[in-house]
């Protein structure tokens, strides 16, 4: 697809539109194809590698740029990026039926890739194949939303499932080091907040190997800097504690 804009002379190609209904009145963004799913999934950072101009258009294909007074109208704001944010996080990408499902498929599958990294089966602790998961997904019937990253999804999906499969957040492995002049003071306020003390010792320090869920490592990290004053020490370990073996899904 080659778009002539007269307003600016240049043609763009390769051409994905983004649409936003606002105030009545549809605004349209120029975008690289391809690029606009990874940018709302969080892989791609630049906006630059998304836009093939920051213009905001009423019509790209005929190249009629919005008025600024319109844009500020519509949004409530003159700061042009904040606009193009809103466009490309809201808006709809206009693609042929056949790319957007092979983009839905992909968002389909990295979801499921998320959710079997993060979790595991919650009575036996062992993890979930892709497959599985993906299957568990479509028994529950869960819709992929273009306009979500896949992260934010995967962590929907995580609670949606619970309901039906014996699923959750694999628990990290963490070792804790304690100055001895703070150990016993904190060790307490520290212990309440792992799951499993896996391993003690007194080696002048207090050192500790524990299990702990991953919410519990920012609360954790503020105790152990703030309580030593930053000479503690919090270590992840392995990000996902997991017993051998996939799991099945009956």
């Amino acid at each position: 697809m080659s778009i002539f804009t007269p307003t600016n002379q240049i043609r763009l190609t390769n051409v994905a539109i983004v649409r936003l209904r606002k105030g009545g009145t549809r605004y349209e963004l120029a975008c690289y194809k391809n690029k606009v799913m990874s940018w709302r999934s969080g892989v791609e950072k630049d906006i630059d590698e998304v836009l093939q101009t920051h213009t905001i258009f009423l019509n790209v294909s005929k190249g009629q740029a919005a008025k600024r007074e319109e844009i500020e109208a519509a949004f409530g704001t003159a700061d042009q990026e904040k606009v193009i944010h809103e466009i490309l996080t809201k808006g709809e990408l206009q693609v042929s039926e056949k790319e957007r499902q092979v983009q839905l498929d992909a968002m389909y599958r990295e979801i499921a890739t998320i959710v079997t990294e993060m979790c595991v089966n919650s009575e036996t602790q062992r993890p979930f194949t892709v497959t599985l998961i993906e299957r568990a997904m479509k028994d529950a019937h869960f819709s992929v939303n273009v306009t979500k990253s896949t992260k934010q999804q995967a962590l929907e999906v995580i609670k949606q499932l619970q309901e039906t499969i014996s699923i959750k957040r694999a628990q990290m492995r963490v070792r804790i080091v304690l100055p001895v002049k703070d150990a016993k003071k904190i060790k307490d306020r520290v212990v309440s907040l792992v799951s499993t003390v896996e391993s003690e010792e007194w080696t002048g320090d207090l050192e500790l190997t524990c299990l702990i869920d991953p919410g519990a490592f920012r609360p954790l990290d503020d105790v152990i800097r703030s309580e030593t004053k930053g000479q503690g020490v919090l270590e992840v370990l392995s990000l996902k504690h997991i017993e051998e073996g996939d799991e099945l899904i009956q």
